[in-house]
């Protein structure tokens, strides 16, 4: 094998992995698909390092030594992508599928149509909606949850627009579910239709709840990998932090000027 060739399927290697994890898969996931497409293409000796922020990827081939390294951020989290990564790298093995196809295959992947925004606000309005009734809620409390978590996932959808830290962008996300539900619930209060605020809080709140950031810490960290699964369980605390903060202190300033929550 050449060492342009070796370089292809080095870069290979690295760009199906940088796309499982920039896309919420596991790190022990994503050090196998790179090991498993170097092997695959006839790279014996290879060693790969995955940390949620980066990717370190070392291969002996012929007495020399490659070396590629890549930093990376998590865009979102999208199981779909990871389903179509993991299909292409058994493809790979059993279909004995060529560098050059292999490529194109990573290309359009990386450029598959995502949800439409209208279905992603239906998916967060009934996630809301079902948690508010799963913590006891009544169908007047499903409708303002779902209502509010649609106003809720546009509000952080639009946020994740600009270069803002996810700290900061999930405080907001906390702020807006709080203001939200004060005016929706005030609203329906007029319209002497009762319904209980900390219900539609807290099934407003289950989209933004880092859910799969934790599974996938205590999956690392049962492998064996304490780096990032400790990484990993620090992000979804911070998470969890921010939007505590973020509600309670527009739960705060509402106390503070009207003398009490409704």
């Amino acid at each position: 094998m050449e060492k342009s060739e070796v370089k292809r399927v080095l870069k290979l290697a690295l760009n199906a992995g940088k796309m499982l994890l920039e896309y919420g898969a596991e790190t022990y996931r994503v050090e196998e698909t790179i090991n498993s497409i170097c092997r695959t293409k006839g790279l014996e000796q290879v060693q790969s390092f995955v940390v949620p922020t980066g990717i370190f990827l070392n291969v002996e081939h012929d007495d020399e030594y490659y070396s590629l390294i890549h930093r990376t951020t998590v865009k979102r989290i999208d199981l779909e992508i990871i389903s179509m990564v993991n299909d292409f790298s058994r493809k790979l093995l059993i279909d004995h599928m060529s560098l050059e196809d292999g490529e194109k295959e990573l290309v359009k992947i990386e450029n598959a149509p995502i949800f439409s925004l209208n279905l992603r606000l239906l998916a967060g309005g009934l996630a809301g909606g079902f948690f508010t009734l799963l913590f006891g809620g009544n169908h007047i409390e499903f409708l303002i949850a779902f209502i509010n978590s649609i106003l809720v996932v546009l509000f952080t959808t639009m946020a994740g627009r600009y270069r803002i830290s996810f700290f900061l962008k999930n405080l907001l996300g906390g702020m807006a579910s709080m203001f939200f539900a004060l005016v929706l619930v005030k609203t329906a209060g007029n319209f002497a239709v009762d319904a209980q605020i900390d219900s539609v809080i807290i099934g407003s709140l289950m989209p933004l709840v880092p859910g799969v950031a934790i599974v996938n810490a205590i999956r690392d960290i049962i492998s064996g990998d304490f780096v990032s699964g400790t990484s990993r369980l620090t992000e979804a605390v911070l998470i969890a932090v921010a939007l505590a903060l973020g509600v309670g202190t527009v739960l705060q300033g509402y106390i503070f000027i009207f003398g009490g929550i409704l």
